[in-house]
Order: C-alpha cells, then sequence, then structure tokens
C-alpha cells in the first residue's frame, strides 16, 4: 500500500514537500525490483535495480545482522565479495562477516549510511570468523572488534598481518575504486608496506568511523550507464601516489585534535543542505521512481 501511495503521489505530480520520504519508500521493499541489473546515480544519492542477494551463509561467508535485510548488492559486489573471502579462508580466517551492503532496491536507507545506495559498497567486519555456521539470533548478538586505539592514533592489539594482507588483496583488485578504514590503520598500513610495493594503497582512505569495520567501494560496472562513479578518483586525490604523505598526517594531528576539541561554528543560514535522509523521490535519478514501482 505504501509503494501504491508514492507511485500515485508522483503520478500526479504533487509538490515536493507533499512526497513522502525516499528513506521509508525503499525501505519498506523486501525484494529487487524484476530489471536487469543496474546502479543508478552516485553512492549517497541513487537506487539500484535487479540487485542479487548475498545468500545469508555460505562456505566461506555469513552475512550478518539479517534483520536489516541489507544482503543486497549489485551481481558484480556480490562476486567480489565471494571472491574476497576465499582469500580470507587462504589467509587462516575461516571466511568473512558482511555487513550492510543495501536494501533491495538501494536508495537512501532508513538509518546508519548515508551511501550504500547503489548496491556497490559492503561493509566487511573486522573480526576474523573462526566459523561461519552462525545462527540467525547470534548474528545478531555478536559484535566485531575495534582494530584501533580509543584516542584513535594508533592500532590495537587486535589488528593482525592477516587484516593487513585481505585488505592489500582487496585493494588490488580492479573492481575496487576505494576502501575506507580508521585512520590508524592507514598509518600502520603505510608503515609497514614494502617500499617496491605500494602503489595499491592509494585506494586505502581513511575515513572515521571505520575502526570495526572496512568499507569496500567498487567502480561502476559496465551495463549501469547512469552510475556515477565517485570524484575525484583516489589517483587524483593522491596524485598517482600511495597517500602516505602529509594528508594522511593531516588525519592524525589536526583532524583528531579538532575532534577533541571542536571549534564553535556559525550556524549557516537559510535550510540545512539535503541528505539521505531527507531526500524524496524528486531529489534522485529519475530512473528511481521505475525502480521502486517495478513488481
Amino acid at each position: 500500500m505504501l509503494r501504491m501511495a508514492a507511485i500515485l503521489i508522483l503520478a500526479l505530480g504533487a509538490p515536493a514537500a507533499a512526497e513522502p520520504l525516499a528513506r521509508e519508500l525503499f525501505g519498506a521493499m523486501a525484494k529487487p525490483s524484476a530489471q536487469a541489473p543496474e546502479a543508478i546515480g552516485t553512492y549517497a544519492r541513487g537506487c539500484a535495480a535487479g540487485l542479487e542477494e548475498l545468500p545469508e551463509s555460505g562456505p566461506t561467508w555469513q552475512a550478518m545482522r539479517l534483520s536489516r535485510n541489507r544482503n543486497w548488492g549489485h551481481p558484480e559486489m556480490i562476486r567480489f565479495l565471494k571472491d574476497l573471502s576465499l582469500t580470507a579462508r587462504q589467509l587462516g580466517w575461516a571466511g568473512l562477516y558482511v555487513g550492510d551492503i543495501a536494501q533491495p532496491r538501494g536508495g537512501p536507507m532508513t538509518g546508519g549510511h548515508a551511501s550504500h545506495q547503489i548496491g556497490l559498497d559492503a561493509d566487511i567486519w573486522m573480526l576474523p570468523p573462526s566459523r561461519v555456521n552462525l545462527s540467525r539470533a547470534e548474528r545478531e548478538k555478536i559484535s566485531s572488534i575495534s582494530v584501533r586505539t580509543e584516542d584513535q592514533t594508533s592500532i590495537n592489539g587486535n589488528w593482525t598481518r592477516s587484516h593487513h594482507a585481505l585488505l592489500k588483496a582487496a585493494a588490488s583488485d580492479p573492481r575496487v575504486d576505494r576502501i575506507f578504514v580508521a585512520a590508524a590503520v592507514k598509518v600502520e598500513m603505510c608503515r609497514t608496506a614494502k617500499r617496491a610495493d605500494k602503489a595499491w594503497l592509494q585506494k586505502i582512505r581513511p575515513l572515521y568511523g571505520h575502526n570495526t569495520h572496512f568499507h569496500v567501494r567498487l567502480k561502476c560496472p559496465q551495463g549501469s550507464p547512469s552510475c556515477q562513479t565517485q570524484k575525484p578518483t583516489v589517483a587524483q586525490l593522491s596524485n598517482g601516489g600511495d597517500g602516505c604523505d602529509e594528508t594522511l598526517q593531516w588525519w592524525v594531528t589536526d583532524y583528531l585534535e579538532e575532534l577533541r576539541n571542536p571549534p564553535k561554528r556559525k550556524k549557516p543560514d537559510g535550510p540545512p543542505p539535503k541528505s539521505a535522509k531527507t531526500y524524496v523521490m524528486s531529489d534522485l535519478p529519475r530512473q528511481c521512481a521505475a525502480v521502486l514501482s517495478s513488481r
């Protein structure tokens, strides 16, 4: 009923103020659209057609927090996760614990993420699985581990060589655009990577809030002409280098100091900018209406 009401509103050309929030509409969809797979729009402003479900459990992976119904991704992402889980097994882990990918039809989420909207983002837990036969109930209760200290300045004892090897393998995959990690992880990887083999490090990007998981973002796949890969590219961000430069140093000095002692900021004039929490359908690519209305 909620979906049909949204379609009627759009069809009648109701003003934007009367539209329901896009996150409520996409969050209500339990199944993917019956369309060819396609990532539409940007990672933080879009939707996705024909997504594929990552099976709840596999020989080398488990999807976590199943109650969220966010184990859906573009087929390219599902293939990538299965491939990386095999690498994890080779490194001594039982496989991977996979967190949020996307909702069945992508789009803004009901909570927790600004991105993860087009089926090309996935969160992978830093907790090395010892087994991949957790029950549904266990997957709701178990938590990942943090790999950095509380003051965010360095890694802690949970970080291992296998974490480094797994992230290197992921970053070396040509399908990957970038990987978000805690700043302390980037610092440690820059410190310990072999000098002659560091080009892949440009894809490892420090970002607040990624101490218990790493966030993999794929490039736009073939067959998705409306998909927009993030700009600037990681290579442009680091001038083709490894990203182990003054930009990273800023993260572990000025940025962390700003977190500890936030500066007083003047309240901006006018209405706040639109975000995943406030988007309505008219804020998203026009193809998203068809994605939402598809059976």
